[in-house]
């Protein structure tokens, strides 16, 4: 099933205007969260980062292409629908990650969820690697901007790049979503640092 996210020029104007206030107090309240005060209590970032993932998620591959058309791709579990009006996403990527340079350089991305029989490709995004697309060009196609998109996933989030906000050791990365499609399969889940099949609960 697809859709195309409606909307003539003047209420997009007028929505991407909204959301640039509205981002002004959003990065802020991260600013201030993020800063260590005098009397704030130590935090274990491992036990933190163990705590979190009893969080169950989905799985996302992340996909954009340089200045230069270099495809660019990665593995995430950070995202997250922000507003439906105007239609907003979210993902978190690493201040330290090799692709930063990219995605914040780059005016569209795309957010694929995975479905369960989509395990080695999550992983193979996962992994470091100099051409991530290289083994696996058959499975995308051009899309908005001439990212490349997934053909098959569980749903697609094609974006044009709204705005990135500080959090931390981490940039968040706001996308209104200019196309999507999904379909009617077994989500891939990402729990306690594992990938876990939903249909079955398997590891």
């Amino acid at each position: 099933m697809t859709a195309a996210a409606p909307g003539p020029q003047e209420l997009l104007d007028t929505e991407l205007a909204w959301w640039t206030s509205s981002n002004e107090y959003f990065g802020a309240a991260v600013a201030a969260a993020s800063k260590t005060e005098a009397g704030d209590l130590p935090v274990d970032p491992r036990e933190l980062r163990n705590a979190l993932g009893r969080f169950a998620t989905g799985v996302c591959v992340v996909t954009t292409r340089t200045a230069a058309g270099h495809a660019v791709g990665l593995t995430v579990n950070s995202f997250s629908s922000v507003s439906l009006d105007p239609p907003l996403v979210a993902w978190c990527l690493g201040r330290k990650a090799p692709s930063l340079s990219a995605f914040s350089q780059a005016d569209y991305f795309a957010v694929h969820v995975m479905a369960a029989d989509q395990h080695a490709l999550s992983m193979h995004f996962a992994r470091p690697a100099q051409d991530k697309f290289a083994a696996v060009k058959g499975e995308f196609e051009a899309g908005i901007g001439e990212i490349p998109v997934l053909k098959n996933p569980l749903a697609r989030f094609e974006c044009r790049k709204a705005s990135v906000v500080e959090g931390g050791d981490h940039l968040i990365f706001i996308g209104r979503v200019e196309r999507f499609l999904y379909s009617d399969r077994p989500p891939l889940l990402f729990h306690a640092g594992r990938f876990l099949d939903a249909a079955t609960g398997s590891r």
